[in-house]
């Protein structure tokens, strides 16, 4: 577990520039046609997560899928845009709580790993957060409030249309190494998206 974040802080910029550079040979898609399938629309979600120094985070964001797809081992891989607001709430120093917001992007590829009607999905991301002022609490201190958060998820689509997704995500956030000290934060998340 402890290699995990070193490896995303040692990737998190060449992955973020790769992402950024599929992204933008994607736009993604606004106005949708008739019969478009739902999973393949935007999708408004909340988010709740937990890192194990006891700092809750609720997020609210908005996904914005790419015109990009491509077939990889049997399945699609497609791609999109995660533009979102979190409120991160902790004990604070020197005593009492804290709280701190953060708005993040993040190009994220997800995998369908029997096609387009698949109702399971993997999926990672690498993006940027900025967040109000920096995270302190007495087990953790970021030197920056500019920082990566990369993410790997498994996920599951519901409905007949497959509007509605639960999604379980393991979140690293950090400024690979930019500025000392770089401790790093790991959320366990767990999202609700509803695609319209």
């Amino acid at each position: 577990m402890h290699r995990y974040p070193r490896l995303l802080s040692s990737l998190a910029p060449a992955c973020a520039a790769a992402g950024v550079f599929l992204a933008c040979s994607a736009p993604p898609v606004f106005a949708q046609e008739p019969g478009t399938p739902f999973a393949d629309r935007p999708s408004v979600y909340v988010q709740a997560g937990r890192s194990r120094y006891d700092t809750n985070a609720l997020t609210v964001g908005l996904t914005l899928p790419w015109q990009w797809k491509r077939e990889l081992w049997g399945g699609e891989l497609h791609g999109y845009w995660d533009l979102y607001a979190s409120r991160w709430t902790y004990d604070a120093v020197p005593g009492g709580h804290g709280s701190n917001t953060l708005i993040g992007l993040t190009p994220t590829l997800r995998l369908l790993p029997d096609g387009p009607g698949s109702r399971w999905f993997a999926e990672a991301g690498i993006g940027a957060t900025v967040a109000r002022h920096r995270y302190h609490t007495p087990g953790r201190e970021f030197s920056t409030r500019f920082n990566f958060a990369s993410h790997l998820g498994v996920g599951l689509r519901l409905g007949a249309q497959q509007r509605h997704e639960l999604l379980l995500r393991l979140q690293h956030v950090s400024n690979a190494g930019i500025k000392h000290p770089n401790p790093g934060a790991n959320f366990l998340q767990l999202r609700y998206a509803l695609h319209f």
